[in-house]
């Protein structure tokens, strides 16, 4: 599941196996990887998180992230810490509006394809 696909928790969805699963969770509940979604016949389906285009941002010191992190949060946007061949990098969900920051900062980056662990792009705490 994306990370979107993990905040909406009332709908159907159709596992890869074809079992359609209805999700009826409480409002506010947020699915991690690894959440049981439901067991049927003897087979658990549990969430697992899809890969999804992010920024592998790299910041060369403290100073760099934390000008990195503070640019990103004002977008309102997770940055989530992952690593990367024993590197420590940052990720963020990709798009238009990151790339242009990310550029404009002159920070090291790179676009890649793997999980998200953090919130969807249009999403934040109130």
């Amino acid at each position: 599941m994306t990370a979107l696909d993990r905040r909406r928790v009332r709908r159907r969805l159709t596992a890869p196996d074809g079992v359609e699963l209805k999700l009826a969770f409480a409002t506010g509940t947020i699915l991690v990887p690894g959440s049981v979604l439901d067991s049927i016949g003897g087979v658990t389906y549990v969430v697992a998180a899809a890969p999804e285009e992010v920024a592998a941002v790299a910041p060369r010191s403290m100073a760099e992230a934390a000008r990195v992190a503070h640019a990103v949060g004002n977008l309102h946007r997770d940055f989530v810490e992952a690593e990367l061949e024993d590197q420590v990098v940052f990720l963020v969900l990709w798009d238009a509006p990151i790339e242009l920051l990310l550029t404009r900062l002159g920070v090291p980056f790179f676009r890649q394809t793997r999980p998200f662990l953090g919130r969807s792009s249009w999403e934040h705490e109130a």
